[in-house]
């Protein structure tokens, strides 16, 4: 209860702040409603959209209390990070009461999902210095996305990807931390573009031997690198292409189990490979992806135990097309191919091919009414042919839009949900894949509104349902009623990978966002407030459904002038309380957490000083059983940044 009064505190002390500067602001800034492609692959206002969308510029990032993308995403209104460990060890992102594998990751255009497990959607191949904008569209996507974008999809746009030809501009940003626990980070990033050209580089690295935990320590060693380059040539071509590597290293005790044996470190090394080419004339655009993505991932459960070695890789092709057919029409129509498959000592050597075709229609009626109808045929191997239609609706007027939107979802399951220890020779207890599993299915439908105060102050609040049907979880399930036993052990304990009947999620959301400049000042304001209620038909207690938050707020606070910047993070959680007392475990029934940044400006904004405590209040806490976070963290470091046009 005191947890919920300091989050509910926060979330007054924004909404005031916005409003009072509001009031003595002497200069209007169209911040809040930028051009998004996230709803309809076209460039549209996001108040057209119809959608629930946020949109977070890049250099965002450098300026919050927080070490790498995942702890980012965590502050941004209405999305659930499920954290295992900091800094880019490993987290979840949920969005709308979903699982982790119900939350599509697109960079520049293609979709990050890892064909092995959903537990790597977070390890973004790129440092935070090449980022352009990352946009948050929350709630069904499947028709213009595919498979996973169920309960949204989170976009990044990188500034080599997004470069427009003709400019001229030159980046340099590098940022260094040390901390307690033996903690050092760099990040690090150039972009550099004259007229046609434009290249961009960038390097992020967290390293620490980690808090103490439970007879180990939560020690991570995580790192990125990238290089990208874009040419025009001539009026229509264009050509961007990047390569980047990446590279997780980090203790994972009980990050998958409950057992007191489990003392567990995990390394997951990954390359992404991008080529996207663009032909483009006056009413239409053609759109050509390509990209290779790899990932080793080494899992070792204590130090006897015999490691799971498993490499899988995405293949993936996409090609669309962008047709500007009247003033108030266009279509996007598009063909996609994936190709997945993994080679593994645990789950065994499979592949899996999916193809899917696609067309959205983008209808301006009047100059307040837009309509954005779209439909997919998606073809998958193992499941068959699944036809998915969407519509999104927008009616804007002066200072208010109302929108809505109803759509079909699809999910895939992954190799990890299928042949989980299926292919060791005898497993005493743990999870169990199913390769029969069906392929998960949802009508999604939502009615919101947003409203807009004087282009600075944005308040969006709406409904969600989602109704799910064969969604796929982990259950615990008696040796006598699993259904395949050749390698399990009679006394074993077993959570099976199973379609459940049906699950039923309903939700309100409420996002603040507030962004002001006055007299060399700097205000920017975000929260969120979301209510959930999951149900399922037959009672069964699943994994991820019981974890997910009943009622979340998420805020952040920044201030600047030109001599200093103050920056708080406040995160408040509600969900069902758990235990594992073996290995004295305890998830609470709710929790809060704040960080704060302070940073001092020295040459013009070019060089700063700061100083940064994470999990201010030293709240002892877990997002999910057995994993325990860090508490109370102090670090220090600099921070230079070069900008020229």
């Amino acid at each position: 209860m005191q947890s919920q009064k300091i989050a509910m505190r926060l979330i007054f002390i924004i909404a005031f702040t916005a409003t009072y500067v509001n009031a003595v602001a002497q200069q209007a800034e169209q911040l809040l409603d930028p051009v998004t492609i996230a709803a309809s692959l076209k460039p549209v206002s996001v108040s057209r959209s119809g959608r629930n969308i946020t949109s977070i510029p890049g250099d965002y990032f450098n300026r919050l209390p927080v070490q790498s993308l995942d702890e980012l995403l965590r502050f941004i209104p209405g999305v659930e990070v499920q954290m295992r460990g900091p800094a880019g060890a490993q987290s979840d992102i949920v969005l709308r009461g979903g699982t982790f594998q119900q939350v599509l990751i697109i960079l520049d255009g293609l979709r990050l999902n890892d064909p092995n497990t959903g537990h790597f959607n977070s390890y973004i191949p790129i440092a935070a210095a090449e980022i352009e904008k990352i946009e948050i569209l929350k709630g069904a996507a499947s028709a213009i996305y595919g498979s996973e974008a169920v309960g949204g999809v989170v976009l990044i746009t990188t500034k080599t990807f997004a470069a427009k030809a003709g400019q001229s501009k030159k980046q340099v940003t590098v940022q260094g931390t040390a901390g307690q626990f033996d903690q050092w980070g760099l990040q690090a990033g150039g972009f550099y573009q004259h007229k046609n050209t434009a290249v961009a580089a960038g390097l992020f690295g967290n390293n620490s031997n980690g808090q103490l935990q439970r007879g180990t320590r939560g020690y991570f060693n995580n790192h990125t690198v990238s290089l990208s380059a874009l040419q025009q040539f001539g009026k229509h071509w264009q050509l961007a292409l990047r390569l980047a590597y990446d590279s997780r290293d980090f203790a994972a005790q009980n990050f998958y189990t409950t057992f007191k044996s489990d003392t567990a470190k995990e390394k997951v090394q990954s390359t992404w490979n991008h080529l996207h080419l663009v032909y483009q004339k006056t009413k239409g655009k053609f759109i050509f992806d390509a990209g290779y993505k790899k990932a080793k991932d080494e899992f070792a459960f204590n130090p006897a135990s015999t490691a799971n070695k498993n490499i899988s890789s995405l293949l993936q092709l996409s090609a669309r097309y962008e047709i500007e057919v009247s003033a108030s029409t266009g279509l996007v129509s598009g063909l996609q191919f994936q190709h997945k498959q993994i080679s593994s000592n645990d789950r065994g050597n499979h592949q899996l091919n999916q193809f899917a075709g696609f067309l959205i229609l983008n209808q301006y009626i009047g100059k307040q009414f837009f309509l954005s109808p779209a439909v997919r045929i998606d073809y998958t191997e193992s499941s068959g042919t699944e036809l998915v239609p969407q519509i999104n609706l927008s009616y804007k007027m002066k200072r208010i839009q109302l929108r809505g939107s109803a759509g079909k979802t699809i999910r895939q399951a992954d190799f990890t949900e299928r042949y989980n220890n299926y292919n060791k020779a005898l497993v005493t207890s743990g999870s169990i894949g199913d390769p029969s599993l069906a392929a998960e299915r949802s009508f999604s439908y939502e009615a919101g509104i947003d409203i807009f105060i004087k282009n600075s102050f944005k308040l969006s609040s709406g409904f969600f349902r989602r109704d799910q049907s064969k969604l796929i979880d982990w259950v615990t399930t008696a040796y006598a009623n699993m259904p395949r036993k050749e390698n399990l052990s009679p006394t074993g304990t077993y959570a099976l990978a199973t379609n459940i009947a049906s699950v039923n999620t309903s939700g309100f959301e409420t996002d603040i966002q507030f962004q002001r400049s006055f007299k060399k000042q700097q205000i920017i304001a975000t929260a969120g407030v979301l209510w959930l209620d999951s149900k399922s038909s037959n009672g069964i207690q699943s994994f991820y459904i019981s974890s997910h938050a009943k009622f979340l707020v998420n805020a952040n606070l920044m201030y600047s002038n030109r001599f200093f910047a103050i920056n708080v993070n406040g995160l408040y959680k509600s969900r069902n309380a758990q235990s594992a007392p073996a290995i004295q475990a305890y998830v609470s029934k709710d929790y809060f957490v704040c960080n704060v940044k302070a940073e001092g400006f020295l040459f013009a904004k070019k060089i700063s000083l700061f100083m940064q405590a994470n999990n201010l209040f030293n709240r002892q806490y877990s997002d999910l059983l057995g994993a325990r976070m860090p508490g109370r963290w102090m670090m220090g470091g600099f921070r230079y940044q070069f900008s020229s046009n």
